[in-house]
């Protein structure tokens, strides 16, 4: 009988399923749901929320189809992990009825309450405790509920990240986990428990925070009432679940100090591992708890993201030619372009306010368009080169705090699919780039293996694993990405000037 696991990445785009053979390490099956991107919806300006209904709709759409392609057969499928769109805040009844829209991870209409909880708790504390400001995070979005909302907070049993929510819905358990507190700014780093100074200055009740468990850890198993929705057999365990960042860089292997991940989906990040609680004074770049860390053996992820990366790409492809366009298309129409655009540059910083920033609106920005020169290939060119600068603006402030940057893995998926976003990544950062044959659903269900025990090692665990090309830096290039990178960032100081005053 084949040994079988499921995972599931929640994105904001999409809903990812995956079925994979403990034995080979390969998957079965794969499939995201829905066929276009999930709406995501803003009531005001800076706002954006998702109907949790929605996401559970998808995910079962999901199971059905992985586990029909895989020809799931009862006693087959032996664990289940669940990786999702971290910093959102799902609120439920004691029924457990979500009671509002999901406010997700690129809202920024808490960034006040963030602030202002940082200047009463002050950077003495924030800092070494928390290890960043409160910012824009779940705590800050819970804490803009019960300011804006008081009929709604009324009747809070407990909240959620996403994840947390989809684990629900699985097993009838109200649970989440170590890391998840962390990248909600709940967790002490110091104490290594949840921070009663944040709860007490935000007045959130202790009662509203669901217990902790593991990442990798048997947290609950699959309900009748989920059984019969999903057709998975009762019974099954959830063994796996950690935010979309952790998730990514444990999928590609990325454990250990000096490790390092990059994604570039909707939002763009790098992830490095430490095992030493590092923070950015500024709060630019910030560090959670990573899926392997212990009291005895500590591991931080600190994340770079920038919200404004696919996104960028898949507006433009709306404008410039929607359905009969397609992403390769476009690839092929920047490379017609040369390096730097023809001095065409693009901020690509409007899906809210941004981290690396500091929590600042900047929107996006189209700079140096010549009418009678730039064309499509110019403007699809820049969107990339710009995606890339912003990262690499995160990037030389990660530099700044002593992390080793050599070496990073990345998915062959998303806009690691263009050669020309590629390459500005290598040049720009000095970096080799490794790309595997994998993504969040894999990586979850190697987690699901891990944490239920079916897997001995984590050797085991990644057995399968796919490297499918190491690109290196050109130093033929180096100075003209240089000088991309150079005009991207004085720009950018330009439009800050006036924000500064």
């Amino acid at each position: 009988m084949r040994k079988l696991l499921l995972g599931i990445d929640l994105g904001s785009s999409s809903v990812k399923s995956c079925i994979l053979d403990a034995s080979t390490g390969k998957a079965l099956a794969s499939k995201a749901f829905p066929e276009v991107e999930m709406p995501i919806q803003s009531p005001q300006s800076g706002w954006a929320e998702q109907d949790p209904e929605m996401w559970w709709k998808h995910v079962k759409e999901g199971i059905a189809y992985v586990c029909g392609q895989a020809q799931v057969q009862a006693g087959e499928l032996l664990s289940i992990g669940i990786a999702y769109q971290m910093h959102g805040l799902v609120c439920v009844d004691k029924s457990h009825q979500v009671l509002r829209s999901s406010i997700i991870w690129c809202d920024s209409r808490a960034v006040a309450q963030g602030e202002k909880a940082f200047q009463s708790l002050g950077a003495d504390y924030c800092l070494p405790h928390l290890l960043n400001s409160p910012g824009n995070f779940t705590a800050s979005k819970l804490r803009w509920v019960i300011e804006n909302q008081p009929e709604v907070a009324a009747q809070i049993y407990k909240i959620m990240l996403p994840g947390d929510f989809i684990a629900m819905k699985l097993s009838g358990e109200i649970l989440t986990s170590e890391t998840g507190l962390s990248e909600g700014i709940f967790w002490d780093f110091k104490k290594n428990g949840l921070s009663e100074r944040l709860l007490a200055e935000m007045q959130i009740p202790n009662e509203w925070i669901p217990e902790a468990v593991p990442s990798f850890s048997l947290q609950g198993k699959v309900s009748v009432t989920a059984s019969a929705e999903t057709g998975l057999e009762a019974g099954i365990p959830i063994a796996y679940r950690a935010g979309d960042q952790p998730n990514n860089a444990f999928s590609l292997q990325v454990l250990h100090p000096g490790e390092l991940a990059t994604t570039a989906g909707t939002s763009g990040t790098v992830y490095g591992v430490a095992n030493t609680p590092v923070y950015d004074p500024k709060s630019r770049v910030n560090t959670f708890v990573h899926v392997n860390h212990s009291q005895s053996t500590p591991s931080y992820g600190v994340l770079l993201c920038v919200n404004g990366t696919g996104i960028l790409n898949s507006w433009l492809k709306r404008l410039l030619g929607g359905s009969s366009l397609s992403y390769e298309e476009m690839n092929t129409l920047a490379a017609g372009a040369p390096i730097g655009a023809d001095h065409l540059t693009f901020l690509p910083f409007g899906n809210g306010v941004e981290r690396i920033l500091q929590n600042v609106p900047m929107g996006a920005h189209l700079l140096g368009l010549d009418l009678l020169k730039h064309d499509q290939k110019h403007i699809l060119r820049a969107a990339q080169e710009g995606i890339v600068s912003a990262l690499t603006y995160g990037f030389r402030i990660m530099k700044d705090m002593g992390m080793d940057l050599n070496t990073v893995k990345a998915g062959h998926a998303n806009m690691f699919l263009s050669p020309i976003f590629r390459e500005t990544f290598v040049q720009m950062n000095q970096v080799n780039l490794e790309l595997y044959d994998t993504d969040g659903a894999q990586g979850a269900a190697r987690g699901a293996g891990i944490g239920a025990g079916i897997f001995a090692s984590e050797e085991e665990a990644f057995h399968g694993l796919a490297l499918l090309q190491t690109l290196a830096p050109d130093p033929a290039k180096a100075d003209q990405y240089e000088e991309v990178y150079q005009t991207w960032s004085a720009r950018l100081d330009q439009l800050q000037k006036p924000a500064d005053k």
